[in-house]
């Protein structure tokens, strides 16, 4: 679900993206679509969204009451588009893939390493080098804690996934002996 989700997402935030460069509104856009993604991944909301027996319009006449007069007509343009498709519970991915995208685009990626153990200073520092050197820029690290992974790191920058968990080669040999 969550890969489709970012599939419905990235035509949406790749444009609002353009849009916002192309007007010199980088900053405005992300805060309306911070904002819209707030009020859509508020857990009241997104069980409206859900709900089938509630108008799309409705949801987006709510939505635009609770963002207020301060968003942006072309954020609200593109509320108003997502409502009409029945897209809005991609909003909060639409504005994470937004966020990627400025990221990017100012020459920083965003990497989230999930690790079994602790990492130390060093090991951030060598890491955040490697990753820099390998996806050719400069990279924002945060750090996770997951013992579930019983060993090894994975990282994500975007949609690059490198996973050496014990746990991802058990998973992936568990499919393998499915075959």
């Amino acid at each position: 679900m969550a890969g489709d989700i970012t599939t419905i997402a990235r035509p949406y935030a790749e444009a609002a993206f353009e849009r916002a460069k192309e007007t010199g509104q980088v900053e405005a856009w992300s805060d309306a679509l911070g904002r819209l993604a707030a009020v859509a991944g508020d857990p009241q909301m997104v069980a409206l969204i859900a709900n089938p027996n509630v108008s799309r319009e409705t949801i987006r006449d709510i939505t635009l009451e609770v963002c207020g007069e301060n968003l942006p007509e072309e954020a609200a343009n593109l509320l108003r588009l997502l409502a009409d498709k029945a897209r809005l519970a991609a909003v909060p991915e639409i504005a994470r893939l937004f966020e990627v995208s400025r990221s990017a685009d100012e020459g920083m990626r965003r990497v989230t390493v999930r690790s079994a153990f602790e990492i130390d200073e060093a090991q951030r520092a060598a890491l955040a080098t490697a990753l820099s050197s390998r996806l050719g820029g400069q990279v924002e690290l945060t750090v996770e804690t997951d013992s579930a992974l019983i060993g090894g790191l994975e990282i994500r920058a975007g949609d690059l996934v490198i996973d050496d968990t014990v746990r991802g080669k058990i998973d992936r040999l568990a499919n393998a002996l499915q075959f």
